[in-house]
C-alpha cells in the first residue's frame, strides 16, 4: 500500500483514529442507511462501497491495528513536511499574522499533498502547530471570513484558491518547502 492508493478510511466514516468499535459500528450503519442503493433520496453505490469497504477493515481488530499502523506513518510523513515550514512554539510571542501564515502552510501542504480530499481539523492543526484549540478557532474564523479557507464536507479546513495566492505571495513557503514527500521513504520513529 503506497501513499498514492492509500484511502484513508477515518475520514471515509467520518470518525477519530481514537474511536472505539461501537462508535465505528454506529457511524458505518448511519452511512450505510444513507447511502444504500435502496435508499431513493440518498442512495449512492460508490460512497456505499467505499463505507462499507472501511468498515471491513476498521471493524476486524487485527486488520484494523494493521491498517493503524500504516494510516499512522502516513500522516507522521505528511505533517513532518508541515512541521518543517511552522513556527516552533507559541510561546515565542508569534503574532496573529504568523499563527495565520502557519495555518495557511498547512492547508497549502494538505491541498499539494491531495488536492481533491485535502481537510485538516482543528485537532490536527493543534498537534502539528502546538498552539491551543482556543486560539486556532479565531485565526480559522479570520481566515475564513476572508475567503482564505473554507470548511470541508467532513468539518476540517482546506485552503482556498484565495488563500493559496496569499500564501505564495507572502513567500512563506520556499521552493524545498513546495515538494511532496517522497513515497518510498518510511518515517522514523
Amino acid at each position: 500500500m503506497n501513499d498514492e492508493s492509500f484511502d484513508d478510511y477515518y475520514e471515509d466514516l467520518q470518525a477519530s483514529p481514537n474511536a472505539d468499535q461501537e462508535t465505528i459500528e454506529r457511524v458505518y450503519r448511519m452511512l450505510a442507511k444513507r447511502y444504500h442503493p435502496d435508499n431513493g433520496c440518498t442512495g449512492c453505490v460508490d460512497k456505499f462501497d467505499v463505507v462499507t469497504k472501511a468498515y471491513q477493515v476498521l471493524s476486524d481488530p487485527a486488520k484494523r491495528a494493521a491498517y493503524d499502523i500504516r494510516h499512522e506513518q502516513i500522516k507522521h510523513r505528511r505533517w513532518k513536511l508541515a512541521s518543517a515550514v511552522v513556527p516552533s512554539s507559541p510561546a515565542n510571542g508569534n503574532s496573529d499574522q504568523e499563527i495565520r501564515n502557519a495555518v495557511l502552510s498547512v492547508l497549502y501542504i494538505e491541498r499539494r499533498n491531495d488536492p481533491s480530499a485535502a481537510s485538516v481539523g482543528l485537532w490536527q492543526l493543534e498537534k502539528i502547530l502546538g498552539w491551543p484549540e482556543k486560539i486556532l478557532e479565531f485565526h480559522t474564523w479570520y481566515l475564513k471570513e476572508k475567503g482564505w479557507i473554507q470548511r470541508t464536507d467532513s468539518g476540517g479546513y482546506a485552503i482556498t484558491v484565495a488563500g493559496a495566492d496569499v500564501i505564495e505571495e507572502t513567500g512563506r513557503l520556499k521552493d524545498k518547502d513546495l515538494l511532496l514527500p517522497e513515497r518510498s521513504v518510511v518515517p522514523e520513529k
